[in-house]
């Protein structure tokens, strides 16, 4: 892929947003409560499908959040799933059960 992909945090709208020059391809939704941050859904255009973008777009969120010393909670499938396939990101997930006690009783 030739094109202008980035990755960014957009804290207004509780979201990392993933763009192809320019164009939003895709996102992944999460809360933050202390020091804990929950991922609760992410979505990539069918446009944008099959590029790899979801794994880049979760892979610079992690990799940020480890910069901002935070635990994540993952809600979402699809951030449980690639943490269970990346060994490299496991320590950032809370231990035990996630259920709608997590962040003020939030079940998204």
């Amino acid at each position: 892929m030739n094109a202008d992909v980035d990755v960014r945090d957009n804290p207004s709208q509780h979201r990392y947003e993933i763009t192809v020059d320019g164009e939003l391809a895709g996102f992944a939704v999460y809360y933050v409560e202390g020091r804990r941050i929950a991922f609760v859904h992410t979505e990539v255009s069918p446009v944008y499908e099959g590029r790899g973008l979801g794994g880049r777009l979760a892979r610079h969120s992690l990799d940020d959040v480890r910069g901002r010393d935070l635990r994540v909670v993952p809600l979402c499938s699809f951030y449980a799933r690639y943490i269970g396939d990346h060994p490299e990101y496991r320590d950032l997930a809370r231990s035990g059960t996630h259920h709608r006690t997590v962040l003020g009783g939030r079940d998204e």
